[in-house]
């Protein structure tokens, strides 16, 4: 079963690499965008048939690994 996660800066954390990127798009002429975060996707294919062990298994794994609790968020998006 497959499992996405999204890893995300929190608000207060400064985020260097979405500063270059909205600059670097206000470069290009895109000049209507207040702010970007960037952050990590992962889909993730667990040996799990159900759907909330799966998701448990990931979100585990968001914890122990993937997300720095400190200064990353994590949000489950979709388990197919």
């Amino acid at each position: 079963m497959k499992v996405s996660a999204i890893i995300t800066l929190k608000k207060d954390v400064l985020d260097p690499q979405g500063k270059v990127i909205h600059q670097t798009l206000d470069g290009m002429g895109f000049k209507d965008i207040n702010e970007v975060r960037q952050g990590k996707y992962f889909e993730i294919d667990v040996k799990e048939k159900d759907p909330i062990k799966a998701k448990n298994v990931v979100e585990d794994m968001c914890k122990k690994l993937l997300a720095n609790l400190v200064i990353e968020n994590y949000k489950i998006i979709e388990t197919q």
